[in-house]
């Protein structure tokens, strides 16, 4: 009896360890529902691309994210994708990418912007299929800026701009928000000190259309499960009239 145990019981430590593995790493756990299995996925501090950050900085790397969002859709355990979103932007050419394979995925996905989804977090926020954003938290939107060196000629604000409508066009493709609302926030010389730019916070962001709902936790969570039900009927109906 014993022995006939010990195959499951391994296969259960292999999934805790497993479990404890991603959530080190990507900071993602996954949890049973009735509904069905929610992943989650925390996306924190900044956004890193093609350059490592300096040691100790608190990071998401896409070169982790983008597999596991990849596994996330392909995956017959995985029937919705929770984002938590508290970080201060990043590499530009990353955060996209990551905010698009949210985007195309066919599971059902909400985020929730937590203390902040500034500059690249903000396309990040808008990529799931709905979005929430507590009361107290807050949003950056700004032009593109570069660091290092920067060759001062046309050609090189003309590649600014470019940049600039690759980031309004996604925003406007996944939110409510219109592009002049948006381009009159990115450019507002009023609003910050030193930069140009808008800080937006949780109410601002759900009259704007940028973010759909003011929420919590149990907000996005109860979405979530209303999203998920709704896409297992929808296979349930296309099962029945195949």
């Amino acid at each position: 009896m014993t022995e006939e145990t010990r195959p499951a019981e391994s296969g259960e430590n292999e999934e805790q360890d497993q479990l404890r593995q991603d959530i080190v790493d990507l900071g993602a756990s996954s949890v049973k529902t009735e509904d069905g299995a929610i992943h989650t996925l925390t996306i924190v501090g900044t956004i890193e691309g093609h350059q490592e950050e300096r040691s100790g900085a608190k990071t998401t790397k896409y070169e982790h994210i983008l597999p596991f969002l990849a596994s996330l859709e392909e995956s017959d355990e995985a029937d919705g994708l929770l984002i938590l979103l508290n970080t201060m932007g990043g590499d530009i050419e990353a955060g996209l990418a990551i905010a698009e394979m949210i985007a195309g995925m066919s599971k059902p996905t909400v985020s929730l912007v937590l203390g902040g989804g500034h500059s690249i977090g903000v396309p990040l926020a808008v990529a799931a299929k709905e979005s929430f954003i507590v009361p107290s938290g807050a949003m950056t939107i700004h032009p593109v800026r570069l660091n290092g060196l920067v060759i001062g000629v046309s050609q090189t604000f003309h590649y600014f701009e470019r940049i600039q409508d690759r980031i309004c066009d996604f925003v406007t493709r996944n939110s409510g928000i219109s592009r002049k609302d948006f381009e009159h926030l990115m450019l507002n010389t009023g609003e910050m000190a030193a930069d140009v730019g808008s800080v937006i916070y949780g109410k601002e962001a759900v009259k704007l259309g940028l973010i759909d709902h003011l929420g919590g936790l149990s907000d996005a969570l109860a979405c979530l499960h209303r999203r998920m039900r709704e896409e297992k009927e929808r296979r349930d109906r296309d099962g029945r009239l195949s």
